[in-house]
């Protein structure tokens, strides 16, 4: 009986010893790994593993959604640390003293609220030179019977001119050609203070092709293969980039310095005019700001350049301040040609009513006069007036809607199509705080006189419209793009905050599943 109750606690006995002895192998192990760091390629156990590819998982994780996201998701992605361990030891005994292992708790992302450029960065593409720079070099061509050179002098701007009457301020004004927005909007786009070289932070993404300038070349004596070239070699080129595939391009924008019609031939006949460029597949789902919209809604239209070219804030103020001033001696002024072969134009009325009124100053432009290729005789004549009219030109708009802004000079409209539809982004919603409407109809049917109607608008109301039009000058005018305009917004930063916004319209609708190509590049009959 008592050999069987101590064979009992020597079994126990050895039963606790085995017991320990494996511990004790469990606990050096991990002391070991502790010293000499832990090796994921030798690891022993099946929880080590699993821990491990936990971790690793993790990562993978972590670098797919800092490539797949959307920008606001890329620029506040959350970065996680490893936790490392920290061995501090005896340096006279070499034995360890104090092993310790930290878990470093995840960065908070960064706030929107501490980055000023979230949500508007802009991605430029790196596009091949035949696209832009290389049609520069050869620019007495770029536009058939006229020269160019000398406007993309000074960054697109043009020459600077030389005031000799005092009309204009002595920095600032240059001879800029209407032609030439694109050019302008390339270089101010690279003094953009939120331009990035990652398009994964980019909110857009501009495309900097000069599209008018490639085209100008070929309207007239050329097949549609030559109009068509660089268009297609431009969407085939952005279409295998990695960029295009992340919205197929409805996140991407170009600039034309023409209307936008120029870029819309609707036919293959060499007799038809323009360029295919935004009718291709891959352009359809791009938006393009340009000096004149067309009907389409991925059509958009920006002012055409003015003669003044602000570098610095206080120039914009001295400008408006001197506008205020100004002293105007004629009712209203009208500066073009008639139009003599066209059924539609209401020049000829306009001139015969402006000639026959001692209160209208009539500002010759028919070809070889001069008058209107002078932008201080230009600029005069507007600053000289209360109301500018301003009818249809070759088309909707004209050049001359912007140079009356500039000169204080209250517009007055005869199609809603040439300023109120067009130019949505720059000019107020109410549009008889800043112009005046007479229907073009009413004009062509002699159912009205301009001077009995500009007389009747109450004095009151004209200065009202005029402070209101002078306090738009900042928004029609592209400032030098070898400076910034830290003060104020000008019409390049309102272009580049419509986009931002058209873009995160289409983000938005994507993210509630609907889908973005319904009304993004529809032909709207009734925009205008």
């Amino acid at each position: 009986m008592e050999k069987s109750f101590v064979g009992k606690c020597q079994y126990q006995l050895w039963f606790v010893l085995l017991i320990s002895f494996l511990l004790s192998l469990i606990l050096l192990f991990f002391d070991h790994s502790a010293l000499t760091g832990w090796d994921q390629n030798n690891v022993v156990t099946i929880s080590v593993n699993n821990f491990v590819n936990v971790i690793q998982d993790r990562k993978n994780k972590t670098i797919d959604c800092a490539v797949n996201s959307s920008h606001r998701t890329t620029a506040s992605s959350t970065t996680y640390h490893n936790s490392t361990s920290e061995l501090t030891k005896n340096t006279n005994s070499g034995r360890q003293v104090n092993v310790t292992q930290e878990k470093k708790e995840p960065i908070e992302p960064i706030s929107p609220s501490l980055d000023s450029c979230f949500g508007r960065y802009i991605y430029m593409h790196d596009i091949p030179r035949q696209f832009n720079e290389d049609l520069l070099k050869d620019c007495h061509s770029l536009i058939k019977w006229f020269d160019m050179c000398q406007y993309i002098s000074n960054m697109g701007l043009g020459p600077r001119i030389e005031n000799s009457e005092t009309v204009l301020l002595r920095k600032g004004w240059f001879a800029t050609n209407q032609f030439t927005l694109e050019l302008i909007f390339h270089n101010r786009m690279k003094q953009y203070k939120c331009l990035t070289n990652d398009s994964l932070l980019a909110s857009a993404i501009y495309v900097p092709f000069y599209p008018g300038f490639d085209v100008g070349r070929y309207l007239w004596g050329f097949n549609i293969t030559m109009r068509d070239s660089a268009s297609f070699s431009l969407v085939k080129w952005l279409s295998q980039k990695p960029e295009w595939k992340r919205m197929w391009g409805r996140d991407h924008f170009l600039v034309g310095g023409r209307i936008g019609w120029d870029f819309r031939r609707q036919t293959d006949d060499d007799s038809d005019w323009g360029s295919k460029l935004m009718l291709l597949p891959e352009s359809n789902n791009m938006t393009l700001l340009s000096i004149e919209a067309s009907s389409w809604n991925n059509d958009f239209g920006i002012p055409y350049p003015t003669y003044f070219h602000p570098s610095k804030g206080i120039q914009v103020r001295q400008w408006q301040r001197k506008m205020r001033r100004t002293k105007r001696r004629y009712l209203f002024t009208f500066a073009g040609a008639p139009r003599p072969n066209s059924t539609v134009s209401i020049r000829g009325e306009l001139i015969d009513q402006c000639r026959s009124s001692s209160t209208c100053n009539f500002l010759d432009c028919v070809h070889g006069a001069n008058n209107c290729e002078d932008p201080s005789k230009v600029m005069k004549a507007f600053q000289s007036s209360v109301f500018c009219l301003q009818p249809p030109g070759d088309s909707l708009t004209r050049r001359s809607i912007f140079d009356s802004i500039l000169a204080g000079c209250i517009p007055v409209f005869f199609h809603q199509g040439s300023a109120y539809e067009q130019y949505v982004w720059n000019l107020p919603k109410d549009h008889t705080t800043y112009s005046l409407f007479i229907p073009l109809n009413d004009l062509k049917e002699k159912k009205v006189l301009i001077n009995e109607t500009l007389l009747r608008v109450p004095k009151k109301e004209v200065l009202a419209m005029r402070e209101e039009v002078i306090k738009l000058i900042p928004k029609i005018v592209y400032a030098d793009p070898r400076y910034r305009l830290e003060s104020l917004e000008d019409a390049f930063d309102i272009a580049v905050k419509g986009v931002l916004q058209r873009v995160e319209a289409v983000r938005r609708e994507i993210k509630e599943g609907k889908d973005p190509s319904i009304g993004f590049a529809e032909l709207n009959g009734t925009k205008f």
